[in-house]
């Protein structure tokens, strides 16, 4: 509930500090007397554009700071506040405020907390209902239709919507299932092939470094037998080394008799001919050794090849083999078992869907069974409001599946039909102003009961209208504001003598300086506004007489 509004230096406004209650507050001053001024202002705080033009003239900045109070604040304003990081304790007003300088820029405030002009207006649709002749929100919205209506019936839209969060839920599993078993069939063949590849030559981990050692080996015993083959050519036949010692030996043996140092001389020699023998044995025992097979070690290096290239293929190190033939027979099994998981997933998609159809078509046909009841009661509000040629329609209609969603399968929308035999339209297409707020009051007496932004302001609902009509307007503002708050400005006198609360809007100048300012009438001060209102300029007595009555009918 708005409870205050302060403004400072808006266009003839100086400075005015205004308090609202609950009830029915009226709003009223000749024409031209500055009322539009004060829905600008307010219209500030609610995030509306900020014009330089608002302010002042000769003054630098102007400013308007509203101040709501709440029994319970909404659900969806606590979240906005939440969200935006601003804490509000229990009982402790939101006062919302903004500032406009001269140049155009503006700044807006919660509770004294920079916020943006943006989320003012998420704001705005809890805190004020604002009925005007060229307003396109609140109930000529069609996107809050269908909220209504549900408030009006009374239906129960959450298990519609948890059933559809379980169907998208469901879906959405199926799609990336059959998306993992097609791009997983789309790779089948080629990992049919990789896998008989790999598995043909079994790679084993730690095979590379073991054949590169054995072929190491090889090819350096290969080089080593070629020297040894050499050797052996020397150390063989008459003419090699070992021969001529062991001839040298013969022959000196037949003469070391004769002198003792040729005895030495044999004694060395027989110790060389038995080195030259080991030796020989050595280098037989290591062409032994060294005896290698050409072909082993072409084996060796074939798969040693045959793995690197693979693991080249594959862009991974050879000892990655054996674990890449484990990966490709995990996504060859995935495979089979995906599509036993898809038939599995199918079966929980169409229940989902079913369940959800079924939650969904229920609460279409509550839709249309409150539909009717709501055209009811909105023609039995129409004739009274002067409106009794037209006609109130609340169409449900049934979206294509692709459209289905949380609130369910259907489309809410008002509409309207001003004249016998014409077609039924949105309400802001083929009302006029005055049409428009009566249609919206016929609609807010019906919803009376379904909630809506803390404060409801009707501007100028009765233009146009006056007697019986004025009367009927006034007394449904007055019914509608008796749990709540709502602020109507009026050209009516009926409509005025309603009003718990009457704020007199007027304009005063010294000559060279306009201000509007507004005063907070007592009784006497109301019988003479009204008294004013029917009779214009000159206030009669009997003027005055019709507005005692007026304020004793209420």
């Amino acid at each position: 509930m708005l409870t205050r509004l302060s403004i400072r230096n808006i266009v003839l406004i100086e400075a005015l500090d205004l308090t609202f209650g609950r009830g029915l507050g009226v709003l009223t001053g000749e024409t031209g007397a500055g009322k539009s001024i004060l829905l600008d202002a307010l219209g500030l705080v609610l995030g509306n554009r900020a014009d330089s033009a608002l302010v002042r003239g000769g003054e630098d900045k102007a400013s308007v700071s509203a101040s709501f109070e709440f029994k319970v604040m909404p659900r969806a304003l606590s979240e906005l506040l939440e969200d935006a990081d601003i804490e509000i304790e229990e009982g402790e007003p939101l006062i919302v405020r903004r500032q406009i300088r001269a140049d155009g820029k503006s700044k807006a405030f919660v509770n004294d907390q920079s916020v943006s002009v943006g989320l003012l207006r998420e704001m705005a649709g809890h805190l004020v209902e604002l009925h005007g002749q060229h307003d396109d929100r609140g109930l000529v919205n069609p996107r809050g239709h269908r909220a209504l209506l549900d408030r009006f019936a009374g239906s129960e839209t959450q298990r519609a919507a948890a059933g559809w969060a379980r169907w998208r839920t469901a879906e959405t599993a199926l799609a990336e299932a059959r998306e993992a078993v097609e791009t997983a069939k789309a790779d089948q063949d080629l990992l049919l092939a990789h896998l008989a590849e790999l598995t043909s030559l079994e790679p084993q981990a730690g095979e590379e470094a073991r054949l590169a050692e054995t072929r190491a080996s090889m090819q350096k015993g290969e080089k080593l037998s070629g020297d040894l083959e050499e050797l052996r050519h020397l150390w063989e036949g008459s003419d090699s080394p070992l021969a001529s010692l062991r001839v040298a030996a013969r022959r000196l043996d037949r003469i070391a008799p004769e002198h003792p140092l040729l005895a030495e001389a044999l004694a060395a020699l027989d110790r060389a001919v038995i080195e030259a023998g080991e030796a020989e044995d050595k280098l037989q025992t290591a062409a032994e050794a060294l005896e290698h097979d050409p072909m082993a070690l072409e084996a060796a290096e074939t798969r040693l090849f045959e793995l690197r290239a693979l693991a080249r293929k594959h862009r991974c190190e050879v000892d990655e083999l054996p674990a890449k033939m484990r990966e490709m027979r995990a996504r060859l099994e995935s495979i089979e078992g995906g599509e036993a998981q898809l038939d599995a997933l199918e079966v929980a998609a169409k229940d989902a869907g079913q369940r959800y159809r079924a939650e969904a078509e229920a609460l279409h046909a509550n839709r249309v069974a409150a539909a009717l009841r709501l055209d009811e009661a909105v023609a039995r509000e129409l004739a009274p409001l002067k409106l009794d040629a037209a006609r109130f329609r609340t169409a449900v209609t049934e979206l294509p599946e692709e459209k289905w969603g949380v609130s369910g399968m259907d489309a809410v929308e008002f509409l309207i039909a001003t004249n016998p035999g014409a077609d039924f339209a949105p309400l802001n297409k083929i009302a006029s102003g005055g049409e428009l707020s009566r249609f919206i009051l016929a609609l807010k007496v019906a919803l009376a009961e379904q909630g809506g932004a803390a404060t409801v302001i009707f501007d100028e609902i009765d233009r146009g209208v006056g007697g019986a009509v004025a009367s009927a307007i006034g007394e449904r503002l007055a019914r509608l504001s008796a749990d709540g708050q709502l602020l109507a400005v009026t050209h009516s006198p009926q409509v005025a003598a309603r009003g718990r609360t009457h704020y007199m809007i007027a304009k005063s100048s010294d000559g060279t300086v306009t201000k509007t300012g507004v005063v907070l009438l007592d009784e006497a001060g109301r019988q003479e506004e009204i008294a004013r209102m029917l009779s214009g300029a000159e206030v009669t007595p009997e003027a005055r007489a019709q507005a005692d009555r007026l304020l004793e009918g209420v």
